[in-house]
């Protein structure tokens, strides 16, 4: 058995300095055992990996693999995991029967997650198939909340109006801001989109006649549906689960049309998606108005849940929050960013007891993503296969 990492000198310090450096980080947070402890992991996880990749790990690796693809389902049976409709029957019961089992504090991690999802579904348009990187995200799912709450405590709006008032203003906002700054290119974007997150919120913060600056707006009014009102935990995550999968639905669509495969070519190479013939603002404007709409949209959903809003749930890390389920769960693909804010959201909230370690487990998952798998848990498929 040969380590082929143990014959350059440089890989081998670089992996033994690495648990050190790890639990030099945790040292003054979590005390000398669990610096210990996390260095253990550390040299356990790296002598795994190292092991396999061994050529006896693989030789083995490659002969389990071929006894798996010799393993066939009977006839008789039906072919689940041939049937991707199967699949999805089953994940659609799973996901409508489940919170009836679950008392109202998983149905409200369920409900959260759900919001994420539609959240990085509209970020994935701009950063994943367009290439926009948008840190100021939160500015429109703040747009649609505030848009939604001034209008039922104000005006009587009621949700199902405010829902379509909340995603209309916030594809205004968009609009205007694209017509803006969309001629700009990379850093230059991000930073001002960084600013349009931090304007906004110091402008909800500050306005105190509209939006009641750091008090917020409460008493907002809730969904009614056919003279039932919807108040209950699992009324929210049903409601929410619709949105979801009419998201889900309208991006698998928009993703496999011209449009998509438009945006895709402008965030590959702009120059060439140009000369191709691509209007490259015109496309980049429209991935920038669809994706704020989401936000917006899931922003009123939100004030209507918790019938309060304040700038305080509008901060620059909810952007960050949903650009990482973007990137760690793959640019561009949909079951992706569903795993990434499955991971982000869900995880934490049932790991809480760890809560202290829960920022420190966050950032080093994402340096060793960057590392080991920079396309994401689910990369999106690509038609352009390199040479094996």
């Amino acid at each position: 058995m040969t380590f082929p990492l143990l014959k350059k000198k440089k890989y081998l310090v670089n992996w033994v300095l690495v648990p050190i450096w790890t639990a030099l980080l945790v040292l003054p947070f979590a005390g000398r055992m669990s610096a210990l402890l996390t260095a253990g992991v550390g040299c356990i996880v790296i002598a795994l990996w190292m092991t396999a990749q061994t050529d006896t790990a693989r030789s083995f690796l490659n002969s389990f693999s071929a006894i798996l693809s010799r393993i066939s389902v009977p006839t008789g049976m039906p072919g689940v995991l041939k049937n991707s409709m199967a699949v999805f029957l089953l994940v659609m019961i799973l996901l409508l029967v489940l919170p009836l089992f679950l008392n109202d504090y998983y149905r409200d991690i369920l409900t959260l997650t759900t919001m994420y999802v539609v959240l990085a579904l509209g970020l994935n348009v701009m950063v994943g198939q367009a290439g926009l990187l948008n840190l100021g995200y939160v500015a429109f799912y703040a747009i649609g909340a505030y848009t939604y709450a001034i209008l039922s405590t104000v005006y009587g709006v009621s949700f199902w109006a405010g829902l379509f008032a909340g995603g209309a203003f916030a594809v205004v906002f968009a609009f205007l801001l694209g017509l803006a700054t969309l001629k700009l290119r990379g850093d230059y974007f991000a930073i001002v989109t960084l600013g349009l997150g931090e304007i906004t919120r110091i402008v909800l913060n500050n306005w105190d006649s509209l939006t009641g600056g750091p008090n917020g707006i409460s008493r907002i009014g809730r969904p009614v549906l056919a003279g039932y009102g919807l108040r209950t935990t699992l009324d929210f995550y049903y409601l929410i689960l619709v949105i979801a999968l009419c998201t889900v639905f309208a991006m698998k669509r928009l993703q496999a049309s011209r449009i998509g495969r438009a945006w895709v070519a402008i965030r590959e190479d702009e120059i060439a998606a140009e000369a191709m013939g691509i209007n490259i603002f015109r496309l980049k404007l429209l991935a920038f108005v669809i994706g704020s709409m989401c936000a917006g949209v899931v922003g009123v959903f939100f004030a209507a849940k918790m019938a309060f809003v304040s700038p305080e749930s509008f901060t620059f890390f909810e952007s960050v929050m949903i650009l990482c389920m973007v990137v760690l769960g793959g640019m561009g693909s949909i079951p992706g960013i569903i795993l990434g804010s499955l991971v982000l959201i869900t995880l934490p909230e049932v790991f809480r007891e760890f809560q202290d370690y829960r920022m420190l487990a966050f950032g080093a998952a994402l340096v060793l993503m960057m590392i080991f798998r920079p396309q994401g848990l689910i990369g999106a498929r690509s038609k352009r296969q390199d040479p094996v």
